[in-house]
């Protein structure tokens, strides 16, 4: 027996009601009552399952077999060959002592002892069909919807149908109907239409979705009784949805099967949307059916190499049309999406087959040229044209900019690299990511949050330097936050670094002040992910630039408001308390405890001083392990930033890997402030480059953090008007009516007053 018989792949219906692939391998009974699956590329295990005698196995398709193992654990085989399916089937039904010719070898169903009884005394006698004449429809609609909660009698129904050729003769009848104008009658054909599908049997969907006969069915499930007039699914699919070859396919089986796999599609999604628990169930098959065309589909196009080398070479053709290129385009984003079906190790063949004939100088032609208002040059980094989309997104809702963000956090996470990559290589990408990219991405997180003058007049009012009502400002900061905090959790040294050596901390800090909410939560999300990971050099740089303050200020201004932003601030502490962060604990007490101290409708600043005041304790009694001397410390983390030095001097050793792009980026370096995003009347970043990209972040890393000084931690002075609230209620507008009127009861004093 050959190899190809036994090779299988393993799928697993999820909760979403979709297949997922769990790998390929080959299947063998190794007991006469047990399946097991290995995997073909390491060995592994992928599948061993016992053949239950009172388990409902069903064959599909000729090449599937289904089965559920647990209430909400269906399974599934798809053999690479028929006569292996059928090697498998016989051996289930051996086991389960029944016949190999039948399609399902047990009842799924709870069924009673009365119907268990009538399908056994039936079990003998094949099913009559009326014949198929107008005059018969009803007759046939009731037998139909009767064996629905029967497996054994939708089999026997399965059976009739094919035998005698009736769909076919049940269509043609649909055809002569409509002629006629027979609306009782075509009103029948739908609901027995409808229940062929519910029978769930994928030969009876073969013959139903054929060429010659979709059409027809697609006819018959337009004449819904409950409708006074029929829809129009046919005229859409013949006349609105026109099927266009970007570039002509000359597989005629691939043609008809992306023609068949469409209109299965729109049968599913379209005419047949709103159906219940019960009949999901039911319409498994359908389901499976278009899983396993769209697997198939995909691997005819990958298979066909010169399709595929014509369509990226129109894409990179600077004569090709926009509109023709918008197809191409489009035609990729199908091709991606359908390629979800493939298993893992399939998916990533798939990736590294597009990447060989040219995908991303490919996307990146498209995205320059799509979006060049922006300023951008031809030879700009791939995945900072992305980002500069996302910060350009002029939508106001930036439903682009999520989007793109989801793909930058996906392409920023070292974990999604082929699986062969190693340790020194991921490492090599994000000190690339880190050198070259990240400060596109924080360009607006910095023009938002500039320092302040130093030369302002003492006593003179201080701006807000975040631009407190444009709301699409805010937003993208948010998911520029988010992708930080993402950050944050998975690039956990190189990002340190950048953190440190541009104060990034105490710059996201001053959107605190913002009067939207949902921006102050991700700037405190982005500390209490940082605080999250109890890393010593994180707190030694917190504490050093005071970068509590802005926090507790945001709290007190906060009152008695019981919301959000209240709690996720007392549960930052919180976990500074029970995870006892000793070095944090001393500064907050040393330096806050006076102003949190009427804080008192929860015990965690209580909490804190009571922790303080045991390190004291065993301070004085010498047994305190955890203070260490500041000059040792300090030493430490000089040597810490010395290694990151040591290794961005790495990444330049394979600067040939990047061309001759990566000299140049050396060159540009000074021009870093003039590419900062330049804020249009909108509220929305417009770029406008002197050059392609700018790779340092001299600029910006070169100025000294700021002493503790410089944030804003004391109240407005006397006769000035207050900073805004970050979050509005109704009630805010009388205490801020005047700057002369006493403090609200309702407002603790801010630190400094």
């Amino acid at each position: 027996m050959s190899d190809t018989r036994r090779r299988v792949k393993v799928y697993t219906l999820n909760e979403e009601r979709q297949w997922e692939d769990r790998g390929t391998g080959h299947v063998c009974c190794s007991e006469p009552d047990s399946l097991t699956v290995t995997g073909e590329a390491d060995g592994s295990l992928l599948l061993e399952s016992k053949i239950n005698p009172d388990t409902a196995y069903q064959k599909q398709q000729d090449t599937l077999i289904v089965w559920s193992e647990a209430e909400n654990y269906d399974l599934a085989l798809s053999f690479q060959e028929k006569a292996g399916c059928d090697e498998i089937w016989e051996k289930i039904c051996q086991v389960q002592g029944k016949d190999p010719s039948v399609e399902i070898t047990q009842d799924p169903g709870d069924e009673s002892e009365e119907e268990r009884l009538e399908d056994m005394l039936e079990s003998g006698h094949p099913l009559e069909l009326p014949p198929c004449e107008p005059g018969c429809l009803e007759e046939l609609e009731e037998l139909v919807m009767s064996v629905l909660p029967s497996p054994v009698r939708r089999e026997k129904l399965a059976l009739a149908l094919l035998s005698s050729g009736y769909i076919r003769k049940l269509l043609q009848l649909f055809r002569a109907s409509e002629e006629e104008g027979d609306r009782r009658g075509l009103q029948q054909l739908h609901q027995i239409v409808r229940g062929l599908l519910l029978l769930n049997k994928a030969t009876l969907l073969e013959v139903m979705f054929s060429d010659d006969c979709i059409m027809d069915v697609v006819g018959c499930l337009e004449y819904e009784p409950a409708l006074l007039q029929p829809k129009s699914h046919r005229q859409f699919l013949t006349e609105t949805a026109r099927f266009r070859e970007v570039i002509p396919i000359r597989d005629s089986e691939l043609r008809q099967k992306i023609h068949q796999t469409y209109r299965v599609q729109y049968i599913q999604d379209i005419i047949l949307p709103t159906h219940s628990v019960l009949e999901d169930n039911f319409l498994s098959t359908l389901s499976s059916f278009i899983f396993f065309n769209k697997v198939e589909i995909v691997s005819m196009l990958q298979e066909d190499e010169k399709f595929l080398t014509e369509v990226f070479a129109q894409l990179t053709d600077e004569a090709t049309e926009d509109s023709k290129r918008r197809e191409l385009v489009n035609f990729f984003k199908e091709f991606c999406a359908f390629s979800q079906t493939l298993q893992p190790q399939n998916r990533d063949a798939f990736f590294k087959t597009l990447a060989n004939l040219g995908i991303l100088p490919a996307l990146e032609i498209v995205m320059v040229s799509r979006y060049g208002r922006y300023g951008l040059k031809n030879d700009v980094l791939l995945i900072n044209v992305v980002i500069k989309q996302m910060i350009c997104d002029s939508d106001p809702e930036l439903g682009g900019a999520v989007q793109l963000m989801g793909l930058l956090r996906t392409l920023m996470d070292p974990e999604n690299m082929l699986a062969p990559a190693s340790k020194a290589e991921k490492s090599e990408f994000l000190s690339f990511f880190y050198k070259y990219c990240m400060h596109v991405l924080t360009a607006p997180l910095l023009a938002n949050t500039g320092e302040e003058d130093p030369d302002m007049t003492e006593g003179a009012a201080k701006p807000n330097p975040v631009c407190p009502d444009n709301f699409q400002t805010a937003q993208l900061l948010a998911l520029i936050l988010e992708l930080l905090t993402f950050c944050v959790e998975h690039h956990t040294y190189h990002i340190k670094s950048y953190i440190m050596t541009r104060d990034l901390l105490r710059r996201v800090l001053t959107l605190m002040n913002s009067r939207h909410s949902f921006l102050a939560l991700c700037a405190l999300r982005f500390m209490r992910r940082i605080i999250g990971l109890k890393d010593e050099y994180y707190n030694r740089y917190i504490v050093k630039g005071n970068l509590f303050e802005p926090v507790i200020n945001a709290l007190l201004d906060n009152g008695t408001r019981y919301n959000l932003l209240n709690s996720a601030i007392i549960e930052l502490f919180e976990f500074i308390r029970v995870e006892d962060i000793r070095s944090l604990i001393a500064h907050i007490v040393d330096n806050f405890s006076t102003a949190l101290e009427s804080i008192e409708y929860v015990q965690t600043f209580k909490g804190l001083k009571g922790r303080y005041e045991q390190e004291k304790q065993r301070q004085s009694r010498g047994f305190s392990r955890y203070r260490r001397d500041g000059r040792s410390f300090q030493e430490d983390e000089d040597t810490w930033l010395n290694e990151d030095e040591e290794d961005e001097g790495v990444t330049d050793k394979s600067k040939s890997d990047y061309g001759t792009f990566m000299e140049s980026e050396k060159v540009k370096e000074s021009q870093d402030k003039e590419n900062q995003p330049k804020r249009t009347a909108s509220g929305s970043f417009k770029f406008s480059f002197s050059h392609s990209s700018g790779a340092a972040n001299t600029a910006n890393g070169s100025k000294p953090p700021p002493s503790a000084s410089s944030s804003r931690a004391a109240a407005p002075p006397s006769g000035q008007t207050a900073r805004t609230g970050l979050v509005d209620y109704p009630d805010d507008e009388d205490e801020e009516e005047s700057a002369d009127e006493e403090q609200s009861p309702r407002k603790r004093p801010r630190l400094g007053s």
